[in-house]
């Protein structure tokens, strides 16, 4: 893994203070039909900076850029580019962020996919197709329960777009009664760290436009860095554990509660020295922590029965369901059934989820087919892949 450690955004204070806030709504269709990328929401003291690249007919990408008072934050409409020409969904942005909760109780249908890595077309087909939202990104899922198991972002060019979309969904779902669940990757965490050799070139060249470093737009100065920062690394659903990686040998010498370890990783999330200070830190950021993990599916040892009985034991579950390693074209199970991988090649048109209905499971497909869940075959050809 490369680290990279970047010098404090000087240059993001003095584009800030630059401009006068106003109370404009930069919210009529005209002004987003050439958006190719953002929102991007920035703060400073009492300001609020919203940041969008345009590309009008036969220019190329432009910085667009409108003030606001940040106590007016919550009359801000922005409009959101989807996958589909001239088709936009409206964010509203949150009154309060909060930290998630680490233990939820099992609704009754749950439907859980992992690294989209900025395919935003895969993702709404995926969704739309079982039911989560409409053709106007209103929230159809009721009381379900949505959990995005880590690496929504990097490798493709809708990150900014599948951001706003999860961010959005979280407020529908909640006034319906249900539940978005957004647990963080290993790129996630690297792009809050300054380890950016996955993100799209054209981020790098749009946060050069804005003259703020790429690793400040994940930050404690932007809104989607502040939604971010109040993400889990791990949760347990019913009986069901989900996390990125998986749960190590050392994770499970630990004992650590689920609330201690998000807030672990939380509170060094940013950190870009890389240098933890207790082994309980190093631990979590390591190729053993819960977003790096790959012992279920790879390496020499892999992970045990016994190592897996031992976790479900631990946090009081049946199931581990995790993304990061891609070990088949379809959703599989190992471990007797108790590990699910969900990790998929959505960008090269393989996607499932997986769909969870009281106590039982299936793949789904973007048409929404119930499929059977299976175990990997221990003759399978495919190879893991890293991710």
């Amino acid at each position: 893994m490369k680290r990279l450690i970047l010098l404090p955004a000087v240059l993001l204070t003095v584009w800030l203070i630059a401009f006068k806030p106003t109370d404009k709504n930069f919210s009529t269709m005209e002004e987003y039909s050439n958006a190719i990328d953002g929102p991007y929401v920035l703060y400073r003291n009492d300001s609020m900076i919203v940041h969008y690249i345009d590309s009008s007919e036969g220019t190329g990408p432009m910085l667009r850029t409108l003030p606001y008072k940040a106590s007016h934050r919550e009359n801000v409409v922005l409009k959101i580019r989807t996958d589909e020409p001239g088709k936009f969904f409206e964010v509203k942005l949150k009154k309060k962020l909060t930290n998630e909760k680490a233990n939820f109780s099992k609704p009754k249908v749950m439907l859980a996919l992992s690294d989209i890595e900025g395919d935003f077309a895969a993702f709404r087909h995926l969704l739309q197709g079982n039911g989560v939202f409409d053709s106007n990104f209103n929230w159809t899922f009721g009381k379900g329960h949505l959990v995005l198991i880590g690496d929504f972002v990097d490798r493709g060019s809708m990150v900014t777009e599948v951001l706003w979309l999860i961010y959005s969904l979280e407020d529908k779902a909640e006034a319906a009664g249900g539940k978005v669940h957004y647990i963080m990757g290993n790129h996630e965490i690297m792009n809050m760290n300054g380890e950016l050799d996955y993100v799209h070139p054209r981020y790098m060249q749009h946060a050069a436009m804005m003259q703020v470093p790429y690793i400040n737009l994940f930050g404690n100065e932007t809104e989607l860095g502040r939604w971010m920062g109040t993400k889990n690394v791990a949760e347990q659903i019913g009986d069901i554990l989900f996390t990125h990686g998986g749960m190590s040998a050392y994770i499970n010498i630990m004992e650590l509660p689920l609330k201690s370890m998000n807030d672990s990783v939380r509170k060094y999330r940013t950190d870009t020295s890389f240098n933890y200070p207790s082994p309980h830190a190093q631990i979590l950021f390591s190729d053993l922590g819960p977003f790096w993990y790959r012992g279920y599916y790879m390496g020499n040892p892999k992970a045990s029965m016994a190592q897996v009985d031992s976790t479900l034991k631990l946090y009081e579950t049946s199931y581990i369901t995790t993304g990061h390693t891609i070990v088949a074209n379809r959703i599989a199970t190992l471990y007797d059934g108790k590990v699910i991988n969900t990790d998929l090649q959505h960008a090269k048109g393989i996607s499932e989820a997986l769909l969870v209905e009281g106590n039982k499971m299936f793949r789904v497909n973007i048409k929404g087919e119930k499929l059977p869940l299976e175990p990997l075959a221990p003759a399978s050809s495919v190879t893991p892949i890293k991710n």
